[in-house]
C-alpha cells in the first residue's frame, strides 16, 4: 500500500470505514461530517451532519450490504480529495443493485471528512 499515492491511500482507508459503519450502524457515520456537509441522495438535498445522519440512518430498510467494485481518487489543488465509488448494494431480501456515490475528503484538524456526498443507485428505464 505503501506504493500508492498519499491521496490514493486516504481515500482507499475512507471508503472502507465509511461502508463498513454504513452496513452495521449508521449513525456511526456522524463522525465524518461537519456542520456545513452536503449530501446529494437521489436528487434529495441535506447539509449539515445532524440532517445527513438523520437521512442516512431513517432509509427504510433492516439491513444493507455494499460490494465495491471500483474506487478513484484525486488530490485537488485545495488539499482536498475527491472519491468516487462504484458498486452494487442488497438490501434486506431486494435484489442487488448498483451505485455511485461521490465523497469530497477535506483534512479537518488532523482528520478526514466527508465536505460532499452524493449517491446515486444506477438504474436505468429502457422503456
Amino acid at each position: 500500500m505503501g506504493d500508492k499515492p498519499i491521496w490514493e491511500q486516504i481515500g482507499n482507508g475512507f471508503v472502507q470505514h465509511y461502508y463498513q459503519h454504513f452496513d452495521v450502524d449508521r449513525s456511526q457515520l456522524a463522525s465524518l461530517y461537519t456542520e456545513t456537509s452536503c449530501l446529494s441522495w437521489e436528487g434529495q438535498q441535506f447539509q449539515g451532519k445532524d440532517a445527513i445522519v438523520e437521512r442516512i440512518t431513517s432509509l427504510p430498510f433492516g439491513k444493507i450490504q455494499h460490494i465495491i467494485t471500483a474506487q478513484d481518487h484525486q488530490p485537488t489543488p485545495d488539499s482536498c480529495i475527491l472519491s468516487m465509488v462504484v458498486g452494487q448494494l442488497k438490501v434486506d431480501d431486494d435484489p442487488v443493485m448498483g451505485f455511485h456515490q461521490i465523497f469530497l475528503l477535506k483534512n479537518v484538524d488532523d482528520a478526514w471528512v466527508c465536505t460532499n456526498d452524493v449517491f446515486r443507485l444506477s438504474l436505468h428505464n429502457f422503456g
